[in-house]
């Protein structure tokens, strides 16, 4: 691992550092689910800590590797690294304090501290957002010598950028808020991971994701991980050799899969409780994308990817 870190240090140090203090905050996480009996939210208070580092320290070595690939722009890697860097840490920074208090930190407006400790997370989401979208934008204008590999980074970090757009849906005041709202009464708690019912109900062992009703957290997920995802679906169609339609084909297939869990978590479904309509719609996502795997693998590339192309 430490030639890893090396190299990821050499092409982005902030963002390499970044990684490093996220495991040792995951590892503190990890030790406090155990040491700290506390319950936040149904859940054990260190657990939600614990996601946002580990998730943190792979978006962070991710995205130095990434840059390995994108020889062109070096100020706006040197600025992107300090910027990704910087919103992280403090965003991690803010759930654990929050984790110490012993409550919430998302959607928390239940006092003045835990109103402003939220609206600077979100202004900080927000920072991260646009740098990502102005990241994908760099990838599209980055040539690339294999164009498989090439637009699996364009299309991993595009999609990247439409999966944390869709967090925003999170936002939105819930049902019950409105009401609350509407009779001019006070609320703890503005948005929500859960549609219909409140954050907190009992969830998958280990991720929280709702047992009984719908969960936004779940195509937020799956489309945050496009960044990693999509390039290794891109390796993998490279090393086969085969065309950049059959990669095309592979992300659209994801992308439709992410909006289906979209669909199903806004119309308040568990995942692990889907609906006639939900199956159909699975039904035909696997047929269509099973018939164009078949289509568009007819070809290959018209120069090899090589195997060193994930090589750190």
């Amino acid at each position: 691992m430490i030639p890893f870190f090396r190299k990821l240090w050499k092409a982005n140090a902030p963002l390499t550092a970044c990684t490093l203090l996220m495991l040792a905050a995951f590892a503190g996480s990890v030790i406090g689910i155990f040491a700290d009996p506390r319950i936040i939210t149904g859940m054990p208070a260190w657990l939600k800590p614990a996601k946002f580092a580990i998730s943190t320290a792979i978006f962070s070595a991710t995205i130095a590797w990434l840059f390995q690939y994108i020889p062109g722009f070096p100020r706006f890697k040197r600025a992107a690294g300090w910027i990704f860097s910087t919103v992280l840490v403090l965003e991690v920074g803010i759930i654990d304090a929050q984790a110490a208090r012993g409550t919430t930190s998302h959607f928390n407006v239940g006092n003045t501290l835990d109103g402003v400790l939220f609206q600077i997370m979100g202004a900080a989401i927000g920072v991260l957002w646009l740098t990502s979208a102005a990241m994908a934008y760099v990838t599209f204008r980055q040539p690339f010598q294999n164009r498989t590999w090439g637009w699996s980074l364009r299309l991993g970090t595009l999609m990247f950028v439409l999966g944390a757009g869709a967090g925003g849906f999170m936002l939105a005041p819930t049902s019950q808020q409105r009401a609350v709202l509407a009779a001019h009464e006070k609320v703890t708690a503005i948005g929500g991971h859960t549609v219909g019912a409140p954050d907190g109900e009992a969830g998958i062992p280990g991720v929280g994701w709702s047992l009984h009703h719908g969960d936004l957290r779940i195509p937020h997920f799956f489309g945050l991980h496009s960044l990693q995802i999509v390039p290794f679906l891109g390796w993998l169609v490279a090393r086969a050799r085969k065309g950049t339609r059959l990669l095309f084909a592979a992300a659209a297939s994801y992308l439709a899969f992410i909006g289906i869990l979209t669909w199903q978590a806004l119309r308040g479904q568990s995942i692990l409780e889907p609906d006639s309509a939900t199956l159909i719609a699975l039904g035909i996502w696997a047929a269509l994308t099973a018939i164009a795997a078949i289509w568009t693998s007819k070809g290959s590339e018209q120069y090899d990817a090589g195997t060193a192309v994930l090589t750190v």
